[in-house]
């Protein structure tokens, strides 16, 4: 992952698509940088930028619709330009082509079929099918002077074309979803084949070049960071250690709500392995005491929220009062969110602080290593930092941490019963060798009590519900089908070991409806 100054990039013209941050990850994942820009910006901003090539995303408008983003017609000749879907409907309008209502929508899978086998379809055959993944509602009726179609589907006979001498693509599907079977090639053939790109961002490169950025902004001031033990902030604690050794402190809060030895494998790994600076603040009672008796779960994130900042500026105090910078662990899809880049329905998510929510007089510059990196970048950035893969592949973590997960009020009693069943079902997915084929995994305590019988005895204890879930991005997520035998033997376990339970349930909701998270 070089400087992208100085590399091949490709500049996304984000129009409202949903898949726009996939185009993206697509082509970071071919070694090519990318980033996505609302469609206000100007022609001199994008020459400027040099792009090696430009995509137009999909989104939900018709070019034709009154107050629709558009584009200079001048972009296409600044650089070699691929338009997809909305995109390529932007394209023939631009250049004097005619866009109408489809007769009949495709949406979902479609076949495509190869007219020319070059270009954006090298490496394939003439009369190939392919299957391809279509959403829209409008369609090419005219194509423009000198464009040329090179695929065809079974509801839109332009659903790829070129021009006939410059470097213009379009396609009416998406390449960039996985129901694309042959997306990839399709994107690679634009960014080598047509964009003439070099595959040249790599993780080590990246590090590299993130190291003398650090350096150059420090100086000899010292810096802190909020260390959390998930994969961003470890990640990020761990490139700017690299870059200034002893001159980074970390600051771990143990706010009582963590996973099963959560402190002692933070401390072990970043204090004891990698010779970093940790503060390590035991603020379990002040959160157990400030969270006493509070069931509504909004309630519970403010009051986690609120003393953690509390608890944290004070320990950043402690440190001295030299401490000139703050590393944050932000990544780019939460930069694009925050900004709104958008030009379509689109609005900004959320408003994004990786460290609980700071505010914003704190007396620190930011330094944000990762922002220009999507997840799966950051977990390669961190196996090439020497990070073990248990820590750069865990499953996401929420920041009020088991607070959320016992569906009543806190105490120490209901958060260890949680802990131990947590550690056990996560110990077992693990040894199915599962753990990977899972994006989230967790328990949850119950706010119900049931009957049971151990032994002789009649028992009434706690329900531990399980939570296992299937997922690109966390917007959508199915529930995962464990083998009969595996949950049989987590369950078992969880009532012979855990003190207090005596039943299991598992959550088999998709999101949407339901979310991934209980609370």
């Amino acid at each position: 992952m070089t400087d992208p100054t100085s590399g091949s990039r490709i500049l996304i013209i984000d129009y409202g698509s949903q898949f726009t941050q996939l185009i993206a990850r697509r082509v970071r994942e071919a070694r090519v940088y990318s980033e996505i820009h609302p469609p206000h910006v100007t022609l001199d901003w994008i020459r400027a930028w040099r792009p090696t090539g430009i995509i137009l995303s999909g989104g939900p408008n018709s070019v034709y619709d009154e107050g629709a983003p558009m584009a200079p017609r001048e972009i296409l000749d600044i650089a070699p330009v691929l338009g997809v879907c909305y995109g390529m409907n932007l394209i023939v309008h631009l250049e004097g082509g005619r866009i109408s209502p489809a007769q009949e929508r495709e949406y979902g899978r479609a076949m495509l079929d190869v007219v020319e086998p070059s270009g954006l379809f090298d490496g394939f055959e003439a009369g190939e099918q392919t299957q391809v993944w279509m959403s829209h509602g409008d369609q090419v009726a005219e194509l423009p002077a000198n464009y040329v179609p090179v695929g065809r589907s079974g509801g839109s006979k332009y659903a790829a074309f070129r021009h006939a001498t410059r470097p213009v693509y379009g396609v009416q599907f998406h390449p960039e979803v996985a129901h694309s079977l042959r997306g990839k090639d399709m994107i690679a053939n634009f960014l080598f084949g047509v964009c003439r790109a070099k595959p040249t961002w790599t993780p080590g490169a990246f590090i590299a070049d993130e190291v003398e950025k650090v350096r150059t902004l420090v100086g000899s001031s010292k810096v802190i960071c909020g260390l959390s033990g998930g994969v961003d902030s470890s990640v990020a604690a761990m490139l700017v250690h690299r870059a200034i050794g002893d001159q980074l402190t970390c600051i771990f809060v143990d706010n009582g709500l963590l996973r099963l030895h959560e402190r002692d494998q933070v401390e072990r790994m970043f204090r004891a392995n990698h010779g970093i600076n940790l503060v390590t603040v035991r603020a379990e009672d002040r959160f157990l005491s400030a969270l006493a008796g509070v069931e509504d779960p909004e309630q519970k994130r403010r009051i986690i929220g609120h003393t953690f900042i509390d608890v944290f500026e004070a320990a950043a105090k402690d440190v001295g009062a030299d401490v000139r910078f703050l590393v944050q662990g932000t990544l780019y899809p939460d930069v694009i969110e925050s900004v709104s880049p958008r030009g379509g329905p689109s609005v900004t998510i959320k408003t994004h602080h990786n460290v609980g929510g700071l505010r914003p007089d704190m007396p620190f510059a930011l330094i944000e290593p990762l922002r220009e990196l999507f997840k799966d970048e950051v977990r390669n950035v961190g196996r090439e930092l020497g990070l073990p893969e248990e820590m750069v592949g865990r499953h996401p973590f929420p920041g009020p941490g088991l607070g959320i997960r016992v569906l009543s009020d806190l105490t120490v009693e209901k958060l260890d019963v949680l802990r131990q069943a947590d550690a056990i079902y996560l110990e077992e997915i693990r040894a199915a060798g599962l753990y990977d084929d899972i994006w989230q995994a967790f328990a949850v305590l119950l706010p119900v009590r049931s009957v049971g019988v151990m032994g002789d005895y009649r028992t009434y204890e706690n329900v531990v519900a399980l939570r296992a879930v299937t997922s690109t991005d966390g917007m959508t997520a199915d529930w995962f089908p464990f083998p009969t035998e595996t949950m049989a033997r987590i369950s078992s376990r969880i009532i012979n070991e855990v003190k207090g339970v005596n039943r299991v349930v598992y959550d088999v909701s998709s999101k949407p409806p339901a979310t991934i998270e209980w609370e």
